[in-house]
């Protein structure tokens, strides 16, 4: 899958991961081949893994406080979910937060929550075959997993 198909297919959330919008992009994708499925799910990953990075993953989300007011960090899912919710608001969003992080401090929040686009490949192939999704990806999605994001090894 080219990377042109994968934003177009992409831009059919309408910019936000919600559950309805998850469903119809796994419903649109189910349609197509299994081959063009993995793919997505190819190109969802290293877009995901593209965003794993220090300068984004250090960010504090942004309508939280920890206390006496410092500001929250992110978790491993926080950050998973929020590079989620920056990939399903498309390919501009996407590649504006590499020029200037701060655009990528807004889906931090809650209101952004991306967490169910990361299902969208499998709930596509199991639509698509009967089968659960069982393969692993080229990149890894998990949070600090980008060796070239991350200076120094995170815990």
């Amino acid at each position: 899958m080219t990377w042109a198909d994968f934003w177009a297919l992409t831009a059919t959330l309408n910019g936000k991961a919600t559950r309805a919008n998850c469903q119809r992009l796994a419903e649109e994708l189910s349609r197509r081949s299994v081959p063009d499925i993995i793919g997505f799910a190819e190109r969802h990953a290293e877009a995901l893994h593209r965003l794993d990075q220090e300068k984004f993953g250090t960010l504090p989300v942004v309508d939280l406080t920890a206390r006496y007011g410092s500001p929250f960090p992110q978790s491993a899912d926080v950050f998973l979910y929020t590079r989620c919710a920056v990939v399903a608001a498309g390919q501009a969003v996407w590649e504006s937060v590499f020029f200037d992080p701060a655009k990528f401090a807004p889906y931090t929040s809650s209101e952004y929550d991306g967490e169910r686009f990361l299902y969208v490949p499998g709930m596509a192939y199991e639509l698509a075959t009967g089968e659960e999704w069982d393969r692993p990806t080229r990149y890894c999605v998990e949070s600090f997993s980008n060796r070239d994001g991350w200076p120094q090894p995170q815990d």
